[in-house]
């Protein structure tokens, strides 16, 4: 007869424990336990596991990755390269954002690689029919099944034994073993174990699309992200068109590559040169504008940076920021008080990257600088200008990486003059077109321009 008992089990890590707690002793995350029923069946005896052996690593053969490539490039790219054969990608974002149309897109593109089964526990096979319909998906080997029980789905895919495998999402799916409901802590740590041996030991390219929280993180426990071995993150406003595909764990390639794509009436397009789409449409004449450069793993990107300064009517001024920390905008208006001896106590002051995207990088900290001081005192920045580097509390200038790869993607849009940390510019070996002048503080770089 089956035993049943009471546990607690911290939401962000899956750490257990018998009584109720405020803070985790494992991540320290504050009211993040909730109730969970376990049961257990005495009776069932456990399989035994044949015990690994220890082996010299130089003994171990090599073995050299297969990858597919996915029909996107921008994909391919955060991947870094396609996909590994037997992997296991998670893939989150908000409602709506359009994972599903991602997913549905690349089952169309990877026609040649064998059967796709799609596996959704949220819709049923007309809706998902529908959505094909309207982007167009030609490929006849998409196989659809709309379960939640793994048992069964790990039958179907045993018979079945697709290339490629979707599970559309996580959080719908249950185990008979395990009695919390659907989209519980236990239920998806077990449900991605099983999904995840499952895919090693029959070679299945995996990708699980996971929902996010209101805080932006994958829903469920911190370990699943552990588990997997790909987590991306399509993130995007939903008022905007521009969708970022965005890596932030990878066990085959690099970490925090980005993929650019606009979302279109025949689904999502990838952007192969997203630095003429974020600044093709600059006001020339207009003061509080300028051009900075962000590096996004390895690929640089020229943003739009905007600022605008008004007298505040209120006692407190406000301070605004859409797409940067909000601390990092109040922290440099600190600095252009105190080191560059303009008073901007009294000015409400808004900034925002265009294109709707959300970048944390201290390399825009000089565009923030000259941009809010270029609105304050109403004078335009020529259009040919682009800033880097980022800014200390002292008002120095301190040096960025990659600053060849920044220069050289600003030369090939036809930019004229790059304003650049002054430590970056002593240790430069390749020869540029154009001017480049190096700074050490930001009252020499509000003076270059005039401002």
């Amino acid at each position: 007869m089956a035993k049943t008992k009471t546990v607690f089990v911290c939401n962000s890590c899956g750490y257990e424990s018998a009584k109720w707690v405020g803070k985790c002793p494992s991540c320290n995350e504050w009211n993040s336990f909730c109730e969970e029923i376990i049961s257990t069946n005495s009776s069932n005896k456990k399989e035994k596991v044949k015990p690994a052996e220890v082996v010299a690593l130089k003994e171990v053969e090599g073995k050299n990755e297969i990858r597919t490539k996915t029909g996107f490039s921008e994909l391919d790219r955060v991947l870094g390269g396609g996909f590994v054969e037997g992997s296991l990608i998670l893939l989150g974002g908000e409602p709506g954002i359009g994972k599903s149309t991602l997913i549905l897109q690349i089952c169309d593109k990877i026609n040649s690689l064998g059967q796709v089964l799609y596996i959704s526990g949220e819709e049923s096979s007309s809706q998902i029919k529908m959505r094909a319909d309207r982007l167009n998906i030609k490929n006849d080997d998409i196989l659809f099944l709309g379960e939640t029980d793994i048992t069964t789905i790990e039958n179907k895919v045993l018979e079945i034994m697709p290339k490629l495998l979707i599970i559309d999402s996580i959080q719908t799916m249950y185990s008979d073993e395990i009695t919390s409901a659907a989209g519980s802590v236990s239920q998806v740590r077990e449900i991605t174990a099983r999904i995840m041996r499952l895919s090693k030991q029959n070679g299945i390219t995996t990708i699980i699309i996971g929902h996010v929280t209101k805080d932006g993180n994958i829903a469920g426990p911190r370990v699943l992200e552990h588990m997997v071995d790909t987590v991306l993150y399509l993130e995007g406003e939903r008022y905007f068109s521009y969708r970022i595909l965005r890596g932030v764990k990878n066990r085959f390639g690099s970490t925090n590559e980005i993929g650019m794509f606009e979302m279109q009436n025949e689904g999502l397009v990838e952007i192969t040169n997203p630095s003429a789409i974020l600044i093709s449409k600059r006001d020339q004449k207009t003061s509080g504008s300028i051009i900075v450069v962000s590096l996004e793993g390895t690929r640089p990107m020229l943003i739009e940076l905007q600022a605008l300064t008004v007298q505040s009517v209120y006692g407190l001024p406000r301070r605004t920021a859409n797409g940067i920390d909000f601390n990092r905008l109040t922290l440099l208006v600190a600095v252009i008080e105190k080191r560059a001896g303009i008073l901007l106590g009294a000015q409400d002051i808004y900034l925002n990257l265009v294109g709707g995207i959300k970048i944390n990088e201290p390399a825009l900290d000089l565009g923030i600088v000259l941009s809010t001081v270029s609105s304050f005192k109403n004078i335009p920045i020529s259009s040919d200008v682009v800033a880097i580097g980022e800014v200390g509390l002292t008002g120095e200038v301190r040096a960025v990486n990659m600053i060849e790869k920044r220069i050289k993607e600003a030369e090939k849009l036809g930019y004229k003059k790059c304003i650049i940390p002054k430590n970056n510019k002593k240790l430069l070996k390749d020869e540029f077109s154009l001017d480049i002048i190096g700074v050490e503080n930001i009252s020499e770089a509000i003076k270059i321009l005039g401002l």
